[in-house]
C-alpha cells in the first residue's frame, strides 16, 4: 500500500502530541519575562506583537525558534510515525514548521512543508524570492540577549536591499515561495499523480481546521475521487469524515502520539 501522509499545523495535532506545546508550563519556563511584562497567555501571541525594538522583537523570536526548531521534540511521536512508513512509498504534506520529520529521518524529496520553516529568514519585502538557514545566528541571539534584548549588531538584515529580515512562515502575502518550496511541490504532485486510481492511503495525523483546505479536504477530495483509497484520520477532537467517503474511512478519536506508538509496536 501506497501512502500520502498529512500532518497538523503547528498549534495542534501532531507536534503538540510530541511535547511541542506553545502554552502551560514550557511556555513559561522560556518566556517568563515576557509574560510578566506583556501578559502573553501563548508562544503565538507574542510572536505577533508589535515590539518597540527589533532588539526585543528578536530576543522573543530567537527563544521561539531555538526551542521549537533547533531543540529535539520530548517525546518520540515523529521516530514512530517513520517506522510505520519507512518502508513503504510515502509522502508527506505538512503544514507544520518545526522541521520534525527531517530530524527524525525521513528523507526530505518526500516531504512538502506548505507554511515555512523556522529556520529559514527571507526578506521583509520581500525584495527577492530566496531564502536563509538562520541557525547560526539564531543560537547567538538566544545566549547573548541580555534584559529581553539581543545585541544591534545581531539584528538581522536583507543582504540584497538592507531591509529587516523576517520568518519565513505563511502569514501574510509577504510568504517568500522558494527554489526549494516549488520543488517539494512538484514532487509531491508527482507523487500523486504516480499513485492517480491506486490503492492509497490518506493519512490525515491531527489536522485542525485552520488549515483544512491544505491537507483535510484534498485528502477527503482524493478518497472521494478514488474507490481504491482508503482515508483515515487520527485526531482527539477532531475526528470526522463525510458519509459519501464512510465506507472508505477510518476515524480514531485519540491522542496521535498514542496511537502511533502502539501501531509501531
Amino acid at each position: 500500500m501506497s501512502s500520502s501522509i498529512g500532518s497538523s499545523s503547528t498549534s495542534a495535532g501532531l507536534s503538540t502530541s510530541a511535547g511541542l506545546t506553545y502554552t502551560g508550563e514550557r511556555f513559561e519556563h522560556y518566556f517568563g519575562d515576557f509574560i510578566q511584562k506583556y501578559g502573553f497567555h501563548d508562544m503565538c501571541s507574542g510572536g505577533f506583537y508589535p515590539f518597540e525594538t527589533l532588539e526585543e522583537h528578536w530576543a522573543y523570536w530567537s527563544r521561539y525558534i531555538y526551542i521549537n526548531r533547533y531543540l529535539d521534540a520530548p517525546k518520540p511521536v515523529y521516530n514512530d510515525l517513520l517506522k510505520l512508513v519507512q518502508d513503504k512509498d510515502y509522502f508527506v504534506l505538512t503544514t507544520n514548521v518545526d522541521h520534525c520529520f527531517q530530524k527524525a529521518g525521513f528523507q526530505k524529496k518526500q516531504l512538502f512543508y506548505t507554511q515555512g520553516d523556522y529556520g529559514l529568514w527571507q526578506c521583509s519585502k520581500p525584495c527577492h524570492q530566496k531564502t536563509y538557514d538562520n541557525e547560526f545566528v539564531v543560537k547567538k541571539m538566544f545566549t547573548e540577549q541580555k534584559n529581553m534584548k539581543i545585541p544591534s549588531e545581531l539584528v538581522p538584515h536583507c543582504p540584497i536591499c538592507g531591509a529587516p529580515m523576517s520568518m519565513n512562515l505563511r502569514a501574510d502575502i509577504t510568504f517568500v515561495e522558494d527554489e526549494g518550496w516549488y520543488t517539494a511541490a512538484a514532487q509531491y504532485e508527482n507523487f500523486l499523480h504516480k499513485h492517480q486510481g491506486q490503492h492509497i492511503l490518506y493519512l490525515e495525523l491531527g489536522v485542525g481546521n485552520n488549515t483544512s483546505g491544505i491537507i483535510k479536504y484534498p485528502f477527503r477530495k482524493m478518497t472521494y475521487q478514488n474507490p481504491k483509497a482508503v482515508y483515515a484520520c487520527i485526531n482527539l477532537l477532531d475526528s470526522y469524515c463525510p458519509k459519501e467517503i464512510q465506507e472508505q474511512t477510518i476515524c480514531i478519536s485519540r491522542d496521535v502520539g498514542m496511537v502511533l506508538n502502539e501501531l509501531s509496536r
